[in-house]
C-alpha cells in the first residue's frame, strides 16, 4: 500500500456520516464557527458554490429573470398574513427582539424564506397588465433554527437562491414552475454529474402555502435520498392574502399567479456524497474549483519551463493551478486527490527526456503518458469524458437501486437496504409507511404507467405511484 501524505479519512463502509464530515473538514470546504449550527465556507468550498451561481445566473438571464436583493428581516405581523406559510415555518424561525438597549415594539423574523417580502414588494410595483410578468431571483442566506445540523446538508444558516415570479395567467405560472424544474435537472446533468429524479411532492410534503411543489431528488451511496431543490406553484393563494392585483386589458381587477423556486448549498453535500470515495472528494470537472493541477516533480529548469508553458496554454480556457511549493510530490498528489481535482499533470526529468508528461485522472485513478505538445489540446475531450463517465456511473447506481413493488412486506424489506422504492398507494398509506419504516414520500413520478388498482398498505383504491426513500 502506498504511503499516505495527508490525514486518513474514515471509510464510507465503516461510518458514512463520519466519512462525510472528515471530507468536509480535511478537503478544507468548511470550518465550524463559534455558533453551533453555523459554518464558515472556506475558499475551496465557496468556489464550488460560485461555479453553481455562475451556471444558474446564465440560465436565469437567458430565461428573462433579474437578480434583486430584499431585506434580511421580516416584521412578525407581515409574516402572519399567510396562515399555512406561518404554520410551516414557525418552529424554525429566529427572531430579533431587542437592539441591546431596548425591546423592539414588534419582533422581527430573520428570513427563513422571502415569500412575504416579495409579496409586499410586488403589491407596491404592479398596477397594470403591462407590469407583468415580474421574474426575480435573489442570492442570499436564510436562517432556520434546526435542532440537528450537518455541514451543507442542514444548518441553521445556509446559502441559496430563491426565485419569485408573478404572472397574469395560470398557464404562464405553471410553465414557469416546470421550466425551472427543467433547469435544475439540467444543472445536475451538465454541471454536477448528478442524475436527479424529478416529480411532484405529495400534499403532506409540499411547501407551506403552495398548490403544488416539484422536487429534484438525488440518491446517496448509503441509499438515502437528498432533496436537492424545489419549485412551487402558488396559484393565487399568496396574491389574495397580500392583495397583489392588477388591471387587465378590460380594466378589470385580477389577482396574479405566483411561483417560487430554489436550490441551496445542500448541492455541495450532494456532490461530496454522490462522487466521493475513501480518499476524499472526486469533483465533477465543470464545477470543480480547480480543474487541472500541474505538479513539477523537481526544480529542474527544463521541468519548470515545461510546466509554465503548459500552464500558459491552459489558463485562458480552464481553472488550472501550478504547484511549485516545497512540499514533496507525494504530499501534493495526496492533497489534490483529497480535494478531488479532476486532472493532475505530473512533469519530471525522466518524462521530459522522452518528451512526455504524465496525466492522472482522479475519478478512476488512471495514469497515461502523453506527448508534451499534445497535452493542452487533449484537455477539453478528457474533461468531457470524465464528466460523462461520472454521470453515467451515478445514473447506473440510481437505476440499480430503484425498485417497484406491489407487496407491503416486500416494500418494508427493500426499504431497509436503501434506495428508491415505488409503490401504488392510497393517500392514507403515506403516514403509515413513514411510521413503520421511517421512509418518506420523495416524489410522485410523472410517469404513472405502473399504477395498480389496490394499495397494498390500506387495501383501498390506489390513486398514484409514489417513490419512497429514507432521506436526509
Amino acid at each position: 500500500m502506498s504511503k499516505k501524505f495527508v490525514s486518513t479519512i474514515t471509510s464510507q463502509t465503516e461510518d458514512f456520516a463520519k466519512w462525510y464530515t472528515d471530507v468536509c473538514m480535511k478537503a478544507e470546504l468548511m470550518s465550524y464557527s463559534d455558533v453551533k449550527g453555523f459554518i464558515i465556507y472556506r475558499p475551496y468550498g465557496y468556489a464550488i458554490w460560485e461555479n453553481i451561481q455562475q451556471y444558474l445566473n446564465t440560465k436565469f438571464k437567458q430565461t428573462g429573470h433579474d437578480n434583486v436583493y430584499l431585506p434580511l428581516l421580516i416584521p412578525e405581523s407581515l409574516f402572519q398574513k399567510e396562515k399555512d406559510h406561518v404554520e410551516g415555518f414557525a418552529p424554525e424561525t429566529a427572531m430579533v427582539t431587542t437592539t441591546g438597549k431596548e425591546e423592539l415594539t414588534e419582533r422581527l423574523i430573520i428570513r427563513p424564506t422571502s415569500e412575504v417580502l416579495f409579496c409586499t414588494h410586488f403589491k407596491s410595483i404592479v398596477q397594470s397588465h403591462r407590469d407583468l410578468p415580474k421574474k426575480y431571483n435573489q442570492w442570499c442566506s436564510v436562517v432556520r433554527w434546526e435542532k440537528t445540523t450537518r455541514p451543507f446538508l442542514r444548518g441553521k444558516e445556509f446559502l441559496w437562491q430563491e426565485g419569485h415570479t408573478i404572472h397574469a395567467t395560470e398557464q404562464e405560472a405553471k410553465d414557469e414552475t416546470m421550466g425551472m424544474l427543467s433547469i435544475y435537472e439540467t444543472l445536475g446533468k451538465d454541471l454536477l454529474a448528478i442524475p436527479f429524479v424529478t416529480g411532484r411532492k405529495t400534499e403532506k410534503e409540499k411547501f407551506a402555502g403552495a398548490e403544488a411543489t416539484y422536487s429534484i431528488e438525488a440518491l446517496m451511496p448509503d441509499g438515502q435520498a437528498l432533496q436537492s431543490g424545489t419549485t412551487h406553484y402558488f396559484g393565487q393563494g399568496f396574491a389574495r392574502a397580500f392583495e397583489i392585483s392588477y388591471r387587465d386589458q378590460e380594466n378589470q381587477e385580477q389577482f396574479v399567479y405566483q411561483t417560487s423556486w430554489g436550490v441551496s448549498t445542500r448541492l455541495l453535500g450532494a456532490i461530496i456524497m454522490v462522487h466521493g470515495d475513501d480518499d476524499g472528494l472526486v469533483m465533477p470537472p465543470y464545477v470543480a474549483p480547480t480543474q487541472i493541477v500541474i505538479v513539477p516533480i523537481s526544480n529542474d529548469k527544463d521541468v519548470l519551463t515545461t510546466a509554465n508553458d503548459i500552464y500558459n496554454g491552459l489558463k485562458e480556457q480552464f481553472r488550472v493551478n501550478i504547484d511549485t511549493s516545497d512540499k514533496s510530490p507525494g504530499w501534493k498528489f495526496s492533497e489534490y486527490e483529497m480535494k478531488g481535482v479532476p486532472i493532475r499533470i505530473e512533469i519530471g526529468k525522466r518524462d521530459l527526456a522522452l518528451n512526455m508528461v504524465t496525466v492522472a485522472t482522479r475519478y478512476n485513478r488512471e495514469k497515461q503518458q502523453v506527448i508534451r505538445e499534445d497535452v493542452v489540446q487533449m484537455m477539453p475531450s478528457l474533461l468531457q469524458s470524465i464528466h460523462e463517465s461520472m454521470y453515467n456511473k451515478a445514473q447506473q447506481y440510481v437505476n440499480k437501486n430503484t425498485y417497484y413493488v406491489s407487496n407491503y412486506d416486500q416494500f418494508k424489506a427493500r426499504i431497509k437496504s436503501g434506495g428508491y422504492v415505488a409503490m401504488s398507494v392510497h393517500p392514507e398509506a403515506e403516514a403509515i409507511i413513514k411510521a413503520d419504516t421511517q421512509a418518506t414520500a420523495r416524489v410522485i413520478p410523472f410517469d404513472q404507467s405502473q399504477l395498480e388498482s389496490t394499495c397494498p398498505v390500506t387495501g383501498k383504491q390506489a390513486s398514484q405511484v409514489i417513490l419512497f426513500a429514507r432521506a436526509y
